[in-house]
Formats: C-alpha cells, structure tokens, sequence
C-alpha cells in the first residue's frame, strides 16, 4: 500500500518562497513517477511539476522558472521548491504518485494512481 505524506504548506507574503515535501511509503521504486498539483477553490486541479519515472523534470507553464521538483531516493522524499510565489499559487497542494505512467498522461491528474491529502499554500498580497 503507498501512502504519500506532504508538509511544508503555509501563508507567506507575494515574492517569498516555501518548500514542500512529500514523503513516500509502501511500494514505489526510483523510476516511480512523482508529481505535484494544486487545486484552488472552485477550479479544476492542475499539473504543477513531476519527475517522470525518476529522471526528466516537467513543469506546468505558470510556475516554470520559480518552481523546481526534486527527489531524494534514499529518504523516498520528494520536494517543491516554490519562489517568487504569487497570490494566484494560492492552493491545495497534492502529491501524486505512479508506478505505470506514459509520458503524454503526466500533466493528467485522472492517469495517477496515489495521492496525498493535500497541505494548504496561502500566498498574500
């Protein structure tokens, strides 16, 4: 049974940064594919960043060049790096996780198989 685990979510003025971890347990391996999405009140969830089957990072347009994704294998962690956050970041944010995932379903929250509760990102203007 996977169960992923994120933390780290808090209110922060514009421009500031944070940095969200989720952590893995149960059965996923380093070729696993990780991704983050977010999910703001009354709007659909949508792909922030994913690390696809442990290699190639892939971002959503509207965080690349402030966000960076990565991952530990050895604590089975992944990370958000979040700067220059803005009040439209203002979200829930999941992590996700998938064993089977082809590249052209990354960007899809329906193709992930596990995911987090969610940790809440306040941005304020």
């Amino acid at each position: 049974q996977v169960q992923l685990v994120e933390s780290g979510g808090g209110l922060v003025q514009a421009g500031g940064s944070l940095r969200l971890s989720c952590a893995v347990s149960g059965g996923t391996s380093s070729t696993s594919t990780m991704a983050w999405f977010r999910q703001a009140p009354g709007k659909e969830r949508e792909f922030v960043a994913a690390i696809f089957r442990g290699s190639r990072s892939y971002y959503g347009d509207s965080v690349k060049g402030r966000f960076t994704i990565s991952r530990d294998n050895a604590k089975k962690t992944v990370f958000l790096q979040m700067n220059s956050l803005k009040p439209e970041d203002t979200a829930l944010y999941y992590c996700a996780l998938d064993n089977r995932l082809i590249l052209s379903s990354l960007r899809g929250p329906i193709h992930y198989d596990y995911w987090g509760q969610g940790t809440q990102v306040t941005v304020s203007s």
